[in-house]
């Protein structure tokens, strides 16, 4: 069994255990951002290895743990992060934890696998989100820190509506209090592994499906904090968000 190491105040948890099926199948995380991205020596980055540097940089994240799918394990994960991340020195630890079939299940696991360092905090973040910034990281960790529950939140530009199966409006949204969720999304840990654990429950029971974090958290412990998102971190879906 590994030995435990010295434990990390904070972890980061990665995701990218999906099956990119709106990329026609082709995993997402692994493309390349070349020639817009490269790491400090000048190498290319994937769109996972883009992700997981800028956690890797930040000098309070004490460990990465990088979801991967179930069915083919962490090879081809580790062949798209840089070699230098994985070499340790300066940069804190990665690991690879196989997921689940969604991606509320994949998180449980990875949050589970930290259970062995139990860190204070967690970030949790879409490996699909390649362009997050350390400014974003460091202000997500100092609002954990004081809320224990945080997330970044970008405004919506345009008057959002609700409506109906029949496609009529049933609401007349307020759109200064409305807003559109980032990661990473911060919590205390291991609050957030207990959520999981309910959620889990909820799921099973109910047929329960769950968008975020914040989702589960609100739901079981109690009000989620934001802090202003980034309009760079955008989340690629599509394979037109490369190019982009």
């Amino acid at each position: 069994m590994e030995s435990a190491p010295v434990l990390p105040r904070i972890a980061a948890i990665v995701t990218a255990a999906g099956a990119s099926l709106r990329m026609g199948g082709i995993k997402k995380e692994y493309r390349p951002l070349f020639p817009k991205e490269s790491g400090p020596g000048g190498e290319p980055l994937t769109v996972l290895g883009a992700a997981a540097l800028a956690f890797a940089a930040s000098p309070r994240v004490g460990l990465i743990a990088v979801t991967v799918p179930e069915a083919t394990g962490e090879e081809a994960a580790r062949a798209s992060l840089p070699p230098f991340l994985l070499e340790g020195g300066r940069y804190p630890p990665v690991r690879f934890v196989r997921g689940g079939s969604t991606r509320r299940s994949s998180v449980h696991k990875a949050l589970a696998f930290l259970a062995f360092w139990n860190p204070a905090y967690v970030l949790i973040h879409d490996g699909a989100r390649p362009w997050v910034s350390g400014d974003l990281i460091e202000r997500t960790i100092d609002a954990v820190m004081r809320r224990q529950a945080v997330i970044p939140l970008l405004p919506v530009t345009e008057t959002p509506k609700e409506i109906d199966d029949d496609g009529f409006i049933t609401c007349h949204l307020i759109r200064s209090r409305i807003g559109t969720a980032q990661t990473p999304q911060a919590f205390v840990y291991p609050a957030i592994l207990n959520a999981h654990e309910q959620a889990a429950i909820r799921e099973e029971r109910d047929g329960r499906d769950y968008t975020d974090d914040a989702e589960i958290w609100g739901e079981f412990l109690g009000p989620v904090a934001v802090i202003p998102g980034a309009p760079a971190n955008r989340k690629i879906t599509f394979p037109e968000d490369l190019a982009s």
